[in-house]
């Protein structure tokens, strides 16, 4: 069973369904059954044509749900208009669903959810693994997310920013278990990228595919982090790197600079050399600027905070942190590598300790922990 098949299909055997006349939930469901019955019956019997016998079986469930359902008596007059089974019709109506499952009604993580049920074609089982929920209060979410967008209507035009916004969430949820959201997000972004003429697309293409390339790299053989710069770049993924340095090159080339497209060039030049020290830091400050300019994060200018002290020196990049809220996530580990940086090993100690307590995750606070406890050890000798 070719399982890569099935989720490639579902987001196109779902809009010929409502496209038909079926709301966007009772659609979705009759998706689902389909290659619920698709997996049973494909292995021994696979169809000549899969999205045609995708269509047909995922009509025919919609029909018996809407016979079975007395509520939606208004719905009887569709049931008698079954089109003849036959070839489904070559349109790709995708993209639609990308802007319906980022529709501003939604909350960002129902949002993220129904994208990956409707478009990524992953099971609510599957989704709640990844986000390490029960499966019931994923169906709950998506359920929903689905009566939210249910009276939607297909012909409004989307935002593309949105759709954007939630596939970089999907990437930066990684991977946990057997659905790899990473990769997920580099899938869903490369068809969107390949539909839409829009350089962010593009941008956020490249910006997955280089951070993903050094995946292999970010933690230890004992799950431990390992920094950027302790990195073994023989472990990055060339070809996603050499991929994303074209994508990128390709969208800055149109002149239409967005907050995705700087952020692919600070990981580009991060990417293109060849060891820590080599690193142009003065040229990532300067791409650091452009992205403050267009977003006016301060979690951009912390990390801009970083980069001019690797360029201009740690007492330059304190400075610049000293201007920003000392309440910013993060903060305060920054803080403490630039002290280290400076040559105050006992503050820097005391603030790698703070920022543990603070840490978002078990990996990062036991980093910050070791990083506490290595520069204790040093001053103890």
């Amino acid at each position: 069973m070719d399982e890569a098949l099935l989720r490639g299909l579902t987001p196109s055997v779902l809009t010929v369904l409502v496209r038909r006349g079926a709301d966007f939930a009772a659609a979705e469901d009759a998706v689902q059954d389909a290659l619920v019955e698709a997996l049973r019956v494909w292995p021994a019997d696979p169809p000549r044509d899969p999205k045609g016998w995708l269509v047909t079986v995922a009509w025919r469930k919609f029909l018996d749900a809407t016979r079975a359902d007395t509520a939606r008596r208004r719905r009887e007059d569709r049931v008698e208009e079954e089109p003849t089974p036959g070839p489904a019709p070559a349109v790709d109506d995708t993209l639609q669903l990308y802007f319906l499952c980022a529709h501003p009604s939604l909350t960002p993580a129902s949002a993220v959810a129904l994208t990956l049920r409707a478009v990524g074609g992953l099971t609510t089982r599957q989704i709640a693994r990844a986000y390490l929920v029960p499966e019931a209060t994923m169906a709950q979410r998506i359920s929903r997310a689905k009566r939210t967008v249910s009276g939607v209507r297909f012909d409004r035009p989307g935002d593309v920013a949105t759709v954007l916004r939630v596939l970089y969430l999907v990437f930066n949820e990684g991977y946990s278990g057997d659905v790899d959201l990473a990769a997920e997000a580099i899938r869903l972004t490369r068809r969107l990228a390949a539909a839409v003429d829009h350089p962010e697309a593009a941008g956020l293409l490249a910006l997955m595919l280089l951070h993903h390339a050094r995946r292999a790299a970010r933690t230890a053989s004992d799950g431990s982090l390992v920094p950027l710069a302790e990195q073994d770049r023989g472990r990055w993924d060339t070809a996603a790197i050499a991929e994303g340095i074209g994508i990128l090159r390709a969208a800055l080339a149109r002149d239409r600079l967005g907050e995705y497209q700087a952020q692919a060039a600070i990981a580009a030049l991060h990417a293109d050399a060849p060891t820590a020290a080599e690193t142009d830091w003065p040229q990532i400050v300067e791409w650091y600027d452009e992205l403050a300019r267009l977003t006016d994060s301060p979690v951009v200018r912390l990390n801009r905070a970083v980069a001019v002290g690797e360029a201009d020196g740690p007492r330059a990049g304190l400075a610049a942190l000293a201007a920003l809220d000392p309440s910013l996530p993060r903060y305060t580990a920054v803080a403490a590598y630039l002290h280290e940086r400076d040559g105050d090993p006992a503050t820097a100690a005391r603030l790698y300790a703070e920022a543990a307590h603070k840490a978002p995750d078990l990996a990062e606070r036991d980093h910050l922990t070791r990083q506490a406890a290595r520069l204790n050890a040093l001053r103890r000798r």
